[in-house]
C-alpha cells in the first residue's frame, strides 16, 4: 500500500507535478486521475489545473506548482468514494469534530474569517470545511480537508478557481489572452443585476468604468465587485497605457489598490449621467473618523459614526430637521461635530435613543441610502486617501 499521511501532502506543496514528492502523492491518491480540469484564471493569467482521483482526493496546481490538496470526505463526482480521513490524519475520522481535529493535528486552531477553522502546520495550513460553516462540534458535519500553501483568509482559496457564480465572468479576446473589456463589462453587469455580485461604491462604479477610461482623465480606473458565493473580490482595472487587468483578491489585498480622485461627472459623463449626478447626494463636509455631511435636493444628511460596544461601531444617517438646518447655517462645521457627538452618546442601537427612529440606515430604504451616501463621499474617505497615497 502506498504511504499516506499529512506529511506526504506537505512534502508536495509548492512543487511541480513531475517532482518525485508530487508523484508519490498521486500514487497515494490512486494513480491516474478520473477527471482533469484546466482553465486560465484572471488577467494577467495563470493556469489552474485540477486533478480529481477515484479516492476522493484532489490536487490543484497553479502554473504547475501544487497550491492545494483537497480530501473530500463525501464523493465528488465522478469519484465514486470519499477519502478515509484516518489514512491521512491518524486519530481523526470522517465524523471528526473541530476538537477532534485539533487533537489529531496537534497545533493551535485559528480562524480565517467567520466559520473557517485553520490549523497552521509545518510547510502549510490545514483548512477544515464544515457543512454551512457551522456545526463544528457535531459529528457528521465535516465535508472536506484542504491542505494549502498560503494562509486561508489572507489569500483566495484555490478551490474557488471554479466558482460556479464568478469563474466565467472574464471574457477574453478571441485571438489572445487579454481581456475583452466590453464583453467582460457586460458579463459583470449582468451578474450584478442578477444579484450574483455586489458592488463596492468606494471605487469606480462598473457603469462608469469605460467612460472614465475613455476620457483619459485618470491613469487607472478600477471597479471592485464581490461574488456572493465564494466572497472573492473581482478587481477590474483599465489603464491609460497598458492592458486591462482582471484579478481575484481577498479584502485585505483589494483595499490596498491605488485609485486617483474621481473627476467630476460633467468632465466625462454623457448627458444622462450628468443629469443623474445632479440629482444625487453630494459631499459637503466631514470630520475624519467621525462624520460626513451630504446634501440632496435641499435636504441635508449627516452620516455619523457611533460606538456600539468596545469592539463594534456603526454609522447612522440622519436627515437634519428644520432646527438643525438653521443651527448648521449659523455654526457650520462646529455644529455638525456637536450633533455627531450627541448621536454617538445616544447611539441609535439603543431602544430609547432619540435618533433610533430617525436613522435612515434602519429603515426600509437603508440599502439605497447607503449606496447614495457611499457614492457621494467616495473621494473623501480615509480609504480614498490611502489609495491616493498608494
Amino acid at each position: 500500500m502506498a504511504r499516506r499521511g499529512l506529511s506526504l501532502i506537505l512534502d508536495a506543496l509548492a512543487l511541480a507535478e513531475q517532482d518525485p514528492e508530487v508523484q508519490a502523492l498521486i500514487r497515494a491518491l490512486g494513480g491516474e486521475p478520473v477527471k482533469v480540469r484546466e482553465r486560465l484564471i484572471g488577467a494577467p493569467a495563470y493556469r489552474s489545473r485540477r486533478m480529481l482521483f477515484a479516492s476522493g482526493g484532489e490536487i490543484i496546481l497553479h502554473d504547475d506548482a501544487v497550491v492545494a490538496v483537497l480530501l473530500h470526505l463525501t464523493p465528488e463526482p465522478p469519484a465514486q468514494q470519499g477519502v478515509d480521513l484516518a489514512e491521512w490524519i491518524p486519530s481523526a475520522n470522517n465524523d471528526a469534530t473541530l476538537d477532534d481535529l485539533k487533537s489529531a493535528i496537534g497545533t493551535a486552531r485559528e480562524w480565517a474569517g467567520f466559520g473557517t477553522p485553520v490549523f497552521p502546520v509545518d510547510g502549510g495550513f490545514v483548512r477544515a470545511d464544515f457543512r454551512d460553516r457551522r456545526g463544528w462540534n457535531e459529528p457528521g458535519n465535516l465535508l472536506s480537508i484542504a491542505v494549502v500553501v498560503e494562509r486561508p483568509g489572507l489569500s483566495c482559496a484555490p478551490d474557488d478557481d471554479d466558482c460556479a457564480v464568478c469563474a466565467d465572468l472574464l471574457i477574453r479576446a478571441a485571438d489572445d489572452d487579454e481581456v475583452d473589456v466590453a464583453a467582460s463589462t457586460l458579463a459583470l453587469q449582468a451578474a450584478l443585476d442578477a444579484g450574483d455580485l455586489t458592488e463596492d461604491l468606494h471605487w469606480v462604479r462598473l457603469a462608469d468604468l469605460e467612460p472614465l477610461h475613455a476620457s483619459g482623465l485618470m491613469q487607472r480606473v478600477e471597479s471592485q465587485l464581490t461574488c456572493t458565493s465564494c466572497r472573492r473580490i473581482i478587481c477590474f482595472a483599465l489603464y491609460y497605457d497598458s492592458p486591462a487587468t482582471f484579478q481575484h483578491h481577498v479584502l485585505n489585498d483589494a483595499r490596498q489598490h491605488p485609485l486617483e480622485a474621481i473627476p467630476p461627472v460633467d468632465l466625462w459623463g454623457d448627458q444622462a449621467r450628468v443629469a443623474a449626478e445632479r440629482d444625487a447626494m453630494r459631499y459637503l463636509d466631514h470630520r475624519p473618523g467621525a462624520w460626513f455631511l451630504v446634501e440632496q435636493n435641499g435636504e441635508f444628511y449627516l452620516q455619523a459614526r457611533y460606538v456600539v460596544n468596545s469592539m463594534v461601531d456603526a454609522s447612522a444617517l440622519i436627515r437634519l430637521d428644520e432646527a438643525e438646518r438653521a443651527a448648521y447655517r449659523i455654526d457650520g462645521h462646529d455644529y455638525i461635530s456637536e450633533l455627531a457627538r450627541r448621536i454617538n452618546d445616544d447611539g441609535p442601537h439603543r431602544e430609547q435613543s432619540p435618533f433610533r427612529e430617525r436613522d435612515l440606515y434602519r429603515g426600509p430604504d437603508a440599502g439605497g441610502y447607503k449606496d447614495a451616501a457611499a457614492a457621494a463621499i467616495v473621494n473623501h474617505t480615509w480609504m480614498a486617501e490611502q489609495r491616493r497615497r498608494g
